[in-house]
């Protein structure tokens, strides 16, 4: 048995958060953009390409985070492309956090007023012109702060990552305890560091709900 002092314990565990942190950013900023472009194509009402979008989303939405990590780990190799557990994960997670962003900016889009779409359309404004100038300012505002709570999950989520062998915060614990034999000491600073990274976010996010959304008189 390795002896690691509490200090030796959360230095190691900080070093892998790092990744956790870097697997967050990337999901959830491709996700944000692949999301967006999704969006747009939902909204542009061309034949089947709304159900398409509604398909992609409903299959991320209707499995299990682990089982898409799997397959992307697995599924790309099948291309004869190699794969690494950073890439898997990277991929699986921008996907998984695109479809949900896409369902949710749907529905902030869906929150603003007929009548706002019929002003952009009497202005002879184009599809284009109307998301830019009309409808996406004022949908901005209904989405950012479930968009920031969102990362919350995406935090979390990344901790599934540990089961094709990305070294991110949850796999470096269990390396720690299997070394150490002190499990609830590992797992018990695992999970501050979780809630260090992810309660700012919740703060940040119920701090935009009420800017945003506040009581009304």
């Amino acid at each position: 048995m390795v002896e690691f002092s509490l200090w030796d314990i959360l230095r190691n565990l900080l070093m892998a958060a790092r990744w956790t942190v870097s697997l967050s950013l990337i999901a959830f900023i491709g996700g944000g953009l692949v999301g967006l472009a999704l969006l747009v194509l939902r909204l542009s009402k061309v034949r089947g390409v709304d159900r398409a979008v509604g398909a992609y989303v409903q299959v991320f939405q209707g499995t299990p985070l682990l089982m898409q990590l799997f397959l992307a780990y697995f599924g790309i190799a099948l291309f004869g492309i190699k794969t690494s557990p950073w890439t898997a994960a990277a991929v699986a997670l921008t996907l998984y956090t695109s479809a949900y962003l896409t369902e949710i900016w749907r529905g902030c889009v869906a929150s603003i007023p007929k009548g706002q779409w019929e002003a952009a359309q009497s202005l002879a404004l184009n599809f284009g012109e109307q998301l830019r100038h009309v409808v996406l300012p004022q949908a901005l505002r209904i989405a950012v702060p479930p968009t920031v709570g969102f990362l919350v999950q995406v935090i979390k989520g990344t901790a599934l990552a540990s089961v094709i062998g990305f070294v991110e915060l949850t796999k470096a614990g269990s390396m720690i305890s299997n070394a150490t034999y002190q499990p609830f000491l590992v797992y018990a600073c695992v999970a501050l560091l979780y809630f260090v990274l992810c309660f700012p976010v919740s703060l940040v996010a119920q701090s935009l709900e009420r800017k945003f959304h506040g009581p009304r008189r």
